[in-house]
Order: C-alpha cells, then sequence, then structure tokens
C-alpha cells in the first residue's frame, strides 16, 4: 500500500490514538508562534504531582523558565542537560527557605498513567527564516519530546532519507528551540518506518520489528515481523517502541548521552538492546542470591546485536533500582582488547549509571582492595584471567552482579582437571572456577555469540535472543553468500599428533590454559592467513582489506570450532 504524507500522518495519527495518545491539532493549542512547550500540561502536570508539598505557581514558572532560558545556539548541550533533568530529575530550591527543597520529576516513570500525553499534528512554528510545520509531535507532560517527519512513497524523490534530511538540517536551523527538548525523532515514508536521535547519522536509524520482545514475533526464516498488519514496521514501531509504558522506560533509561564527548554523540537503544536488558534484569531480580542460585541468565547476541550498549543500559537498571540495595557490578572480559573497549565506554558514562566509582582494575588485588569495606556501588572492570593470580576470597555480599562478556570461553571452566606427572598427580582448575570461589554469592549473567551448554550450566537458560537472521534483515550485517567448490586439503594425522602432544607437554610443565590457549591460537592464525591472503587475491580483493576481513573471519571460524566440541 502506498500513501501521501497526509495519509501517512493521517494513519500515524489513528494507530496513536488507539494506543491512548489524545490527539491535538496544532491550531488548537494557545501558545506564542515561537514557543514549543504546552505550558497548561507541564503547569498542570507539576501542580498535580507536587501538591501535598505545596509547590506555589512561581516556583512552576520558574522551573519552565529555567527550560526555556537554556540556549539553543548551543543545542547539543542544551538537549544533553534538559535531557538529563528529564531523565534523572533535580533539586527544586524553594521559594520560601522554610520550605524543604522538593526534588522535581518532569515525568511520573512509575505510574505512566498519571503523565499527560498528547499527540500533536501541524504546529506552526516560526522559525528563524520561515515558517516550519513538523508533521507529528509526541508530546509528555507538556514537552516534545517525540518529533515525527513522512514523506511519501509516490513520489521518487521524497523518500526516507528525505526525511531525515528535513529533520536533522533544516528544522535542527530554523526551529532548534524544538530540538532542545527532543528525546529522539521518527521517519517514516509508508514502507518504512525508523527510530534515531537527532545527532545520529541516517545509517544508525533503525525500524523496530517487535512489539512485546517476543521470540515467535520473529519469522526464523526470514527475519520479518510475524506480528504486522498492513502497515509493516509502522505498526510494530507504535505498538511497541511506542507503547506509553515502554516509551516512559525508553527516556528514563535507554537513552545514553556521554558525560563529556568531542562529538555530538546521542544512542537510542535499539530494539534487541531494550528486550535483552530488561528481560535480564527481571531474570537477575528473579535468580538473585540468597533467594535464587545465582544464575542471572544468558544472553545469545550475533554479530550486530551491540552487546557493549546493551551491557551499559542492564548496568543502569541494576544501580538505579531500588531492588538491589546499590549493587556492585564486575565486568569481566576474556581480552585485553576488550576491557579496553568497555572500559572507555563505561568511565565516560557515570552519570547515565548514577555512580563516580567506575574504574578498569589492574590486578586482582586492586579488586581486592576496591572491594574492601564496600557495602554497595561501585562498578570494576577486569579480565578473568586476573582470577588465577590467588585464590583468596573477595567478599562475600550477595548485592554484586558479575556479567561476563564472551560467556563461551574461558569463564565456563568450573571443573578440577588432573593431570599425572613425573612428580606425581597435579589437581587445577580453571579461572572461572576461582571467580566463583572469590565471590561465592554474587549472580552471575552471561552474554556470548556461541552458546553451548556448559555457558547454560554457570550462567542460566538463554533469557533472550538476537540471531543473525534478524542481524542482517536490520541491515546490520551484510548477508554473506557461500560459492561451494572442491577444495585440495592435506591433513597429516601424524603431524597433528605431535603438536597436541606439545601441548599437554607444556601445560604438564605449568603453562596456564590462558598460555596454552593464546598460543594454538597464533599457530591456527599462522596458517590460516596463508590460506586467507592466497583466497582473497583469487577473488580481487583489494590489499587493504585483507586484515579486516581475516580477523572477522578467524573470530567466526574459532566460535564455530568451540560451538562444535
Amino acid at each position: 500500500m502506498k500513501f501521501t504524507e497526509s495519509q501517512l500522518e493521517q494513519a500515524f495519527i489513528s494507530l496513536l490514538e488507539a494506543q491512548g495518545y489524545p490527539h491535538v491539532k496544532g491550531e488548537d493549542i494557545v501558545r506564542g508562534m515561537e514557543e514549543v512547550l504546552i505550558r497548561e500540561d507541564l503547569q498542570a502536570f507539576l501542580q498535580q504531582r507536587y501538591a501535598e508539598q505545596k509547590i506555589t505557581t512561581v516556583e512552576i514558572i520558574g522551573i519552565i523558565r529555567e527550560l526555556e532560558k537554556l540556549p539553543a545556539s548551543d543545542l547539543y548541550e542544551s538537549n544533553k542537560t534538559i535531557m538529563n533533568w528529564v531523565r534523572d530529575g533535580f533539586l527544586l530550591k524553594r521559594e520560601n527557605h522554610k520550605h524543604k527543597d522538593i526534588f522535581i520529576s518532569l515525568i511520573d516513570y512509575e505510574h505512566p498513567e498519571n503523565n499527560i500525553f498528547r499527540i500533536v499534528n501541524q504546529l506552526e512554528i516560526q522559525g528563524f527564516e520561515s515558517l516550519r510545520i513538523p508533521d507529528g509531535i509526541l508530546y509528555i507532560n507538556g514537552l516534545p519530546l517525540v518529533v515525527f517527519e513522512f514523506k511519501s512513497t509516490i513520489r521518487a524523490e521524497a523518500r526516507l532519507h528525505a526525511a531525515y534530511v528535513q529533520l536533522t538540517t533544516r528544522y535542527r536551523r530554523d526551529i532548534p528551540d524544538l530540538f532542545k527538548y527532543n528525546a529522539f525523532c521518527i521517519i517514516g515514508d509508508g514502507v518504512n518506518t525508523k527510530a534515531g536521535s537527532l545527532f545520529a547519522p541516517y545509517e544508525f536509524f533503525y525500524a523496530w520489528p517487535k512489539i512485546e520482545g517476543l521470540d515467535q514475533e520473529i519469522d526464523p526464516k526470514t527475519g520479518l515481523s510475524t506480528k504486522v498488519y498492513g502497515i509493516d514496521s509502522m505498526y510494530t514501531l507504535i505498538r511497541g517502541m511506542l507503547d506509553k509504558h515502554r516509551l516512559c522506560d525508553i527516556i528514563h533509561n535507554f537513552i545514553y548521552l556521554p558525560d563529556s564527548s568531542k562529538k555530538e554523540e546521542k544512542i537510542l537503544c535499539r530494539y534487541p538492546q531494550y528486550y535483552a536488558a530488561t528481560k535480564l534484569f527481571e531474570n537477575i531480580k528473579k535468580n538473585q542470591l540468597p533467594h535464587g542460585d545465582g544464575k542471572g541468565g544468558t544472553y545469545f547476541g550475533a554479530t550486530g546485536c551491540g552487546k557493549s550498549f546493551t551491557m551499559l543500559y542492564l548496568t543502569r537498571l541494576l544501580m538505579k533500582s531500588l531492588d538491589f540495595a546499590s549493587t556492585t557490578i564486575v565486568l569481566i572480559t576474556d581480552r585485553t582488547d576488550l576491557d579496553d573497549q568497555l572500559s572507555t565506554q563505561f568511565t565516560a558514562a557515570k552519570d547515565f549509571i548514577g555512580d563516580n566509582v567506575i574504574k578498569s582494575v589492574g590486578s586482582r588485588a586492586d579488586l581486592r582492595a576496591e572491594l574492601k569495606g564496600r557495602n554497595s556501588g561501585g562498578v570494576f572492570l577486569t579480565t578473568i584471567h586476573k582470577f588465577n593470580e590467588d585464590t583468596e576470597l573477595l567478599t562475600e555480599r550477595s548485592n554484586v552482579i558479575c556479567i561476563s562478556d564472551e560467556a563461551h570461553r574461558s569463564q565456563t571452566n568450573l571443573d578440577q582437571k588432573v593431570r599425572i606427572t613425573e612428580q606425581g598427580v597435579k589437581k587445577s582448575f580453571g579461572f572461572a572456577k576461582h571467580l566463583h570461589d572469590s565471590l561465592p554469592n554474587a549472580t552471575y549473567v552471561g552474554f556470548t555469540g556461541t552458546p553451548i551448554d556448559a555457558t547454560m550450566d554457570v550462567f542460566g537458560e538463554i533469557v533472550d535472543t538476537y540471531t543473525m537472521t534478524e542481524s542482517v534483515m536490520d541491515e546490520i550485517t551484510v548477508r554473506i553468500v557461500y560459492e561451494g567448490r572442491a577444495a585440495k586439503v592435506l591433513l597429516e594425522n601424524q603431524k597433528l599428533q605431535d603438536i597436541e602432544n606439545y601441548y599437554s607437554m607444556v601445560a604438564e610443565s605449568g603453562a596456564n590454559e590462558y598460555q596454552v590457549d593464546e598460543s594454538k591460537r597464533e599457530d591456527i592464525k599462522a596458517e590460516l592467513k596463508v590460506d586467507l591472503i592466497i583466497l582473497l587475491a583469487e577473488n580481487d580483493y583489494p590489499p587493504v582489506d585483507r586484515d579486516e576481513v581475516y580477523k572477522e573471519i578467524f573470530e567466526q571460524a574459532e566460535n564455530f570450532k568451540r560451538y562444535q566440541r
């Protein structure tokens, strides 16, 4: 079905009305032509919410003035300030100093039904150069938090990208005051409907194909939604992302702005990140020790799931929740480069997470020092190999959550290993065993792209999944097509046996599991790289691409090899 822009606008409004959003025409709102707030709604909400504290009209007008006086000329910083106020609230100094200060929340997140929602279309806003009329604006308590722009597929020159340009270039230039309050934008053309941050490139606008986040909502063969009723991604985005409770949750916990950034960076969650984080949060709450088994659950996310941001959103949920008594979180990876990546991201998110103690620990002794005497709070990043430095108890607290990346590798080896050497019988355990002995009452959560039985044994059942089919359909991963052809591969069994014997001897001589594994990786990489260079040359890949292609193929091959075991 093809829509004109007017028909698309009306279809959106009708679906939002069915979701419980009252529709108001722009011409019916009493305001100045340059004003973008619905002052009456914001005043009514604050008056109702803080009636017991006897908030005054003067104090409410003061709050509105604080919002309006932030300069649109520095749009990113003003938007960041307002989004922080909207997300976490702020303290209001009372007009009468004898009265206790009030902590102000501009949105009621615990009871979304108490908020004032409106979908407004054709609101005329006087811009710097001309009058601008956004197709739709979704208001919560008088704040214009979501802006819509539609284009029709009937006109070739007015496709989805044109809607993106209209918002991020023309509207941003002419009516920047509107975007001081913007949480995110939605663009649609009747065929595709996508959401993204005003500051994001076009390729970072994404659809929302799941409504309730259930696996059966996606056809495993095609990656397409099974809940579509004729209007495709428009329907699932409105029913899924713009459900009132879910929308409030997204604004509250799933829009990340770093503490400081050299660029205009604002990250709106994608649907797999939202559903994975919320499901893991509920599963951790259910299984946390002492009332549960300490298995917080496994998340199976294929390439493109955005797991580092999923971990970030999950960390905020855990740190902000009263159910966890200000938990301490330990993020564990099995490679230094992964640890560095997460450390860079998390240390720039102290305001978002809500804790000033976020640091990468260099050793087990450093982690012990950080945990000693600490009863709550703190986010610590480390690698699993540091848990082989000693086996001393770190803490017996139960409000500790361990989040493990690459949970199919060295973080599942709990079993004892027995080796017979010339010196006698030697017993040893892997890194995971030492980790669990060090934090015996923690709850463990695993992230993996290759789920195996050992993963579920340690971290619990799979709580949510994001498959490669979904990643391809979301245009995160390029579809790979294999062309079968005969390959002459000669394996000398005696040589393979000699290699295995060598590594057995090295292990018996005292090398730990990590050292043996890394050595094998380097040997495999050296052999694989030679074959890959020949293969790439045969297929006319430019030399500049070879290292990146090699790296990706090796990672996928290694994961597959481990899974097959």
